[in-house]
């Protein structure tokens, strides 16, 4: 099984357009968060594990400012998140309530998480800018999180922009947006994922030499084999 390590050096190079295909071929459609866009341009692209977080609609009795000092709450779950590890929050597509604010981002960025990614939004943006933590979202709003929302647990399935993302799945991101990849997975993408990039990088070549597509995208036989024989030299 590949190490955190490798997983990461080899996606590093993979672009979330191209995990989508390898995903769709293995018979994964519904891997890439809706709502989770890049908060500002130059974030790269970063790969993790999934530390995942959970709120539920807000309940009067539950959602209230005292809940930040709750033994659950998402204060408790930053100090649990691991280094390295990509947050990965459930709120349900709400868009008018904060989840996180400037002093949780910059307590994150502090402990070495590597990126924020939620299919909601952030609140002090500017001061969320100024932390420097990659975020992913929907964008930002004024009110606090339980005007709209009541946190529930951390390290538990949620279901992301209409995604499935279980702890420690990887997830991948980029200017296109969040992918996850099933942790049990991650070998069979890894190998397929380093194909298909070399793939497309050999058929945008023959693009920009002026080759027509019908044939090349996708490759029929006698551009396969031309491939291979490229392959041969050229691959690393």
């Amino acid at each position: 099984m590949a190490t955190d390590a490798e997983i990461k050096s080899t996606l590093a190079t993979v672009t979330t357009a191209t995990l989508t295909t390898i995903l769709l071929k293995k018979g994964l459609r519904n891997v890439w968060m809706r709502g989770a866009m890049p908060i500002k341009p130059g974030q790269g692209r970063i790969v993790g594990r999934a530390f995942t977080l959970r709120f539920v609609p807000a309940r009067e009795d539950l959602a209230t400012p005292e809940s930040w000092s709750s033994p659950k709450s998402t204060r408790a779950a930053i100090e649990a998140m691991p280094e390295g590890c990509i947050a990965v929050v459930d709120a349900m597509g709400i868009k008018d309530a904060g989840i996180f604010g400037d002093i949780l981002c910059a307590r994150m960025a502090k402990r070495n998480v590597a990126a924020l990614v939620t299919d909601g939004v952030v609140r002090d943006l500017d001061g969320v800018l100024g932390t420097n933590l990659p975020v992913w979202c929907s964008g930002a709003a004024a009110p606090p999180s339980v005007a709209g929302l009541t946190f529930v647990d951390w390290d538990q399935p949620v279901g992301c922009g209409g995604v499935a993302v279980f702890p420690n799945d990887v997830i991948v991101i980029d200017n296109d947006g969040a992918v996850v990849i099933p942790a049990a997975m991650i070998d069979d993408i890894l190998d397929a994922a380093t194909e298909q990039e070399r793939l497309e990088g050999w058929i945008m070549q023959e693009v920009n030499k002026g080759a027509a597509l019908p044939g090349l995208y996708p490759a029929n036989a006698e551009n396969k084999a031309r491939y291979e024989e490229w392959k041969k030299t050229n691959a690393k």
